[in-house]
């Protein structure tokens, strides 16, 4: 079970690099020319962040110095909101290792001393912001009651700072830990919440955020259909953002819709999406950007029990790509591991042996909870295909303790079915008999809870529903509230334009009629490019180059006739040969009329 069902220990601590960008040296290169060329603080430490989150798979030592230098800077500053900026984005980066408990650690000491500054000196939406990065902090720690409270805290501060990103943010980071904490519909509340806001400030980096928080949703309630339609969204999503390292993203994304692919037994759609994620990195001459398309083929032979392939895998070029990825990034114990999972596998228990001595003493002193569980699963099935029960009794316990305390029932299932069987083996029947009572128990948990989750997909499809009307009505009321705006200004122009005609026919100042017609015809001509916005936008879908080009050439056709139509009406108006009243005023015109007539 743990062979098949836990994905390699190598996803747990090299993939959370590649969640977000993969790198290139040439975007390396950019940043610290940028960073030699310019001499604000503000831009040096916003480059430094840049440059040491970019550098942690690259090279670690640069990584590390790049941090300093940013904290380094900051502190010499005194600008406190420059600080707290520093020791996040240092805690961010050491969170990309949150695998390694020194990793997490130091994350944790990063934000709580941002934390701090902010506090002292009441910045509340930096206070906010640390916050939320110490909710995720501690769902790697599998503390989820603090991780709420973080959030939360995170949510009561936000909730009152003038920003609608920020405040969407705190919806996204309250879902993850409701998901985490399996409270499901809501969490699927709030990512749609975040969703909806993200849609209103058209912030199409945050609208990306919320699909991938969505596929994770849907990834969790076993939706996998749902799932990748999100993937595909984000996907899409990316194409509209303007951002150098999109290409390295796109790979990153293509090797998770094969994962999703892969989890529905669909190894050969999945395997084409492995492929394009590498021909990506390829074209781009970036090995390292191969690494989660890697870990996913490798997963699925393990998965899909093939060992025979997992070890050609392993030991082919690919493999020795992602071995030396993991060694340069410090976890060649994964390599061992992975090593060690192979060859328990194959039933070649010496050699098994040999490498889980050799990851032992990592994943006992280095390793998150999540790593943990993953190594002593290995433990116990090396143990119990050694038939030394014992010692596997021993290790499944420690799966079922700590699944416990991470709150993942499917392996609490599968060690209290192993143990009812080991302690059957061993003699020990009061044993077998507790924990086959223990299995029963935890098993019908685990089929309410997949009944729930079938319910929870028929409930996300009715939360999705709701949403998608209350946007609609929300869309036609802004509509509405837009067509009587549009119909006010139209009649005020066209009052404007009576007014400006009336003047013409009135002892009025020649000063005052050219005013009221200056305002009058901008007015109007900034009122049909107002109408033509929504249209030049909708034709080019936003692409800045070609709203420019259809704007300038649009502008160059009426400005002239503005200013030409202007000149003639005003002048017109203006005209002491035209209707305009001369000093006797309108009385001589009825006057004449009233001679007339009696002639």
């Amino acid at each position: 079970m743990f062979l098949k069902k836990v994905v390699c220990i190598i996803v747990v601590l090299s993939i959370a690099l590649f969640r977000s960008h993969g790198q290139d040296i040439k975007i390396i290169e950019k940043l610290k020319k940028q960073l030699a060329s310019t001499s604000n603080t503000e831009e040096k430490i916003d480059l430094l962040g840049k440059l040491s989150l970019y550098l942690m798979d690259i090279n670690l030592d640069q990584s590390e110095e790049a941090g300093k230098q940013q904290i380094t800077i900051a502190e010499e500053s005194r600008n406190r909101e420059w600080m707290v900026k520093a020791y996040l984005s240092n805690g961010l980066r050491c969170s990309y290792f949150a695998g390694r408990n020194d990793y997490n650690d130091r994350s944790f000491d990063y934000y709580n001393k941002a934390l701090e500054i902010a506090q002292k000196n009441r910045l509340q939406k930096w206070i906010g912001i640390a916050h939320m990065r110490l909710a995720n902090a501690y769902l790697n720690k599998s503390d989820k009651d603090k991780a709420l409270n973080e959030a939360n805290e995170a949510s009561s501060l936000l909730a009152n700072i003038d920003s609608d990103s920020l405040r969407a943010e705190s919806n996204v980071t309250l879902g993850t830990v409701h998901l985490a904490r399996n409270n499901k519909t809501l969490a699927l509340r709030f990512f749609l919440n975040a969703l909806v806001m993200a849609e209103d400030i058209k912030n199409m980096p945050l609208i990306r955020n919320c699909y991938l928080r969505l596929v994770e949703f849907y990834n969790n309630i076993s939706d996998y259909d749902r799932a990748l339609d999100y993937h595909s969204k984000a996907l899409e999503a990316l194409e509209k953002i303007d951002d150098d390292n999109k290409m390295y993203t796109k790979a990153v994304y293509l090797s998770g819709i094969a994962n999703l692919y892969s989890q529905q037994e669909k190894y050969d759609i999945a395997l084409n999406y492995y492929n394009q994620s590498i021909k990506i990195a390829d074209s781009l001459n970036f090995p390292n950007l191969k690494i989660p398309a890697y870990v996913g083929i490798l997963n699925q032979f393990l998965t899909n029990n093939q060992p025979s392939k997992a070890m050609d895998y392993f030991n082919s070029p690919a493999g020795e790509t992602l071995k030396n990825y993991l060694s340069q990034s410090g976890f060649s114990a994964a390599i061992d591991q992975a090593y060690a999972a192979i060859y328990t596998r194959l039933d070649k228990l010496d050699s098994a042996k040999i490498y889980l001595d050799k990851s032992a003493p990592f994943f006992e002193q280095s390793a998150n909870d999540f790593a943990k569980i993953s190594s002593y699963g290995i433990w116990a099935d090396f143990y119990k295909r050694a038939s030394d029960y014992p010692n596997s009794i021993k290790y499944f316990l420690k799966v079922k303790e700590m699944s416990e305390k991470a709150g993942i029932l499917e392996n609490i299932v599968e060690a209290t079915k192993q143990l009812d069987t080991l302690y059957e083996k061993t003699g020990d029947y009061r044993s077998s008999k507790l924990y086959s009572a223990q299995y029963f128990k935890y098993n019908d948990s685990l089929q309410k809870l997949n009944k729930e989750k079938e319910m929870l997909q028929v409930e996300a499809a009715d939360e999705q529903l709701r949403l998608q009307k209350k946007k609609k009505q929300t869309e036609e009321d802004n509509q509405r509230r837009h067509n009587i705006q549009y119909m006010a200004i139209t009649i005020g122009i066209a009052t404007l334009f009576v007014l400006l005609v009336f003047m013409g026919l009135f002892q009025v100042s020649t000063g005052t009629i050219r005013l009221l017609g200056f305002f009058t015809f901008i007015m109007f001509f900034e009122f049909i490019i107002l109408i033509a916005d929504h249209k030049i936008h909708d034709i080019t879908h936003g692409e800045p180059w070609k709203v420019l080009t259809i704007k300038i050439i649009l502008i160059a056709m009426l400005l002239p006739f503005h200013h030409w139509l202007e000149k003639k009406t005003i002048s017109y108006l203006t005209s002491m040969n035209k209707l305009k009243v001369n000093k006797k005023g309108i009385k001589n015109l009825f006057s004449n009329k009233k001679n007339s007539g009696n002639e």
